[in-house]
């Protein structure tokens, strides 16, 4: 399987809203997502807020890496991953990891010190994935962090 990996395209917002609703879906909250494609290409092409790294198959998009800038008083420089997803279908075959080792790629460049999300307490499949790339648990602040 052939996966190509690149940074989204303005074009790529509606394959990226499919993965977040996809991901609502999952997480009992598909009411929830009150984003749209146009507001996706606004924020993150116009605003420039956020990054998106896509994985595709096929000219689909089936992964998505969206991040962002985020300023730590203790350690300087980070990177606030937002979600990363990959649909049902194609889990559990390394793309979940590429994107993380791309994210990891462009966070060094950026000069973060780490990378920091949220994961639900109920998500064994993404808590397994986290914690077999090295990411620390803060129970406190049910946050994971990837020093670098």
């Amino acid at each position: 399987m052939e996966v190509n990996y690149r940074f989204a395209i303005k074009e790529d917002m509606k394959g990226v809203l499919d993965l977040i609703i996809e991901l609502a879906i999952y997480e009992k909250e598909e009411n929830a997502v009150i984003n749209t494609a146009e507001q996706l290409k606004h924020d993150g092409f116009k605003e420039k807020l956020f990054k998106v790294i896509v994985a595709e198959y096929k000219q689909k998009i089936i992964g998505i890496a969206l991040y962002f800038p985020r300023y730590s008083t203790w350690k300087g420089k980070c990177i606030h991953l937002d979600d990363i997803i990959v649909t049902k279908k194609h889990r559990g075959k390394g793309i979940g990891k590429k994107l993380m080792n791309l994210i990891v790629e462009d966070a060094k460049r950026f000069g973060a010190k780490l990378i920091i999300w949220e994961v639900l307490d109920w998500n064994n499949a993404a808590i397994n994935f986290y914690k077999k790339i090295g990411a620390n648990f803060d129970n406190q602040w049910n946050q994971c962090k990837l020093y670098l």
